[in-house]
């Protein structure tokens, strides 16, 4: 496991970072990860373990976004961090990846078509989708769950032969996949709202009544 300097990752203690230097531009330079004794540094480090590719990805635009910006402010750190690096924070603390070999299946996520998604597919979860969590934040939240728990989506479309590999197998593809998709142009908007206890056998009693509550399954807004 390597960051895109090619050094190896480590998980170092939070004292390790030298005061003054940013924690992204930190690990772009040594592949040291500060570390604290907490559960959201904890859930950092099994998305490094799990998907190391998309973490190194998003490590390197955030790095090379922040040599950018303070290059163009004449060596001061930027005080804002921009389109860019809101996207790449979005995704890294509060995404979700939903992969599926069925197209409409994203077409009716956008569309806030939750009877679709949930209802209407409810047995194609498992079978031809699957959403694996990768926001560490959003991990946080879940260890005191509530109705109203909503990732950024992230959208991967495969062939329908991805399900029949085994799961390392499978998280494998998915993680250079999305390290092959992330660039510069990243942006809020291209993320899809996926309220997680909507998932099919993620909490009981999801029935019609549980998916009207508007206050979490949201019509989409028109603009």
């Amino acid at each position: 496991m390597r960051n895109h300097m090619g050094l190896p990752i480590r998980f170092v203690p939070q004292s390790e970072l030298p005061p003054g230097q940013g924690y992204e531009a930190f690990i772009g330079a040594t592949g040291q990860v500060p570390t604290r004794n907490n559960l959201h540094d904890f859930f950092n480090a099994q998305v490094w373990l799990a998907f190391p590719q998309i973490k190194s990805k998003l490590n390197a635009l955030q790095a090379a976004d922040i040599a950018r910006q303070t290059i163009e402010s004449g060596g001061v750190t930027a005080a804002h961090r921009g389109q860019l690096r809101d996207a790449l924070t979005i995704f890294d603390e509060s995404s979700a990846l939903l992969v599926s070999s069925d197209a409409s299946l994203f077409a009716a996520l956008r569309a806030h078509d939750w009877r679709s998604v949930f209802i209407d597919r409810r047995n194609d979860f498992g079978r031809t989708c699957e959403v694996y969590l990768f926001g560490h934040a959003l991990m946080e939240k879940l260890v005191a769950p509530y109705k109203g728990i909503t990732a950024h989506a992230w959208l991967v479309e495969v062939e329908g032969d991805y399900f029949d590999r085994p799961e390392a197998a499978r998280m494998a593809h998915v993680d250079g996949v999305i390290a092959g998709q992330l660039t510069a142009a990243l942006r809020n908007r291209d993320y899809a709202p996926l309220p997680l206890m909507g998932i099919p056998g993620w909490v009981g009693a999801q029935d019609a009544d549980f998916y009207a509550d508007s206050s979490v399954f949201r019509p989409r807004r028109i603009r």
